[in-house]
């Protein structure tokens, strides 16, 4: 079916660029809920060799996720700075 295709659809792209949750979303179009409830719930069920190369590419999203928000918090004042100076 659509669903199913979509699910793999979206597997092989998280597999391929490592994108996240968000940016995928966006890329197919639909929302965050449901890139997350295809990936959890439909690809264990579908395809778990791929699931858990999916699942180890949003492992290491989460473990790097505040380094990312730190360095753009820092960006974002050091372009406050330049604007203001």
């Amino acid at each position: 079916t659509q669903i199913i295709k979509r699910v793999i659809d979206v597997a092989d792209h998280i597999i391929s660029t490592k994108d996240t949750i968000r940016k995928t979303a966006k890329y197919f179009n639909v929302s965050k809920s449901t890139i997350h409830k295809d990936l959890q719930e439909r690809l264990s069920q579908i395809d778990i060799s791929m699931y858990n190369k999916v699942k180890q590419i949003m492992n290491e999203h989460i473990e790097t996720r505040h380094i990312k928000g730190g360095e753009s918090t820092r960006q974002l004042f050091l372009k406050k700075r330049r604007v203001t100076l």
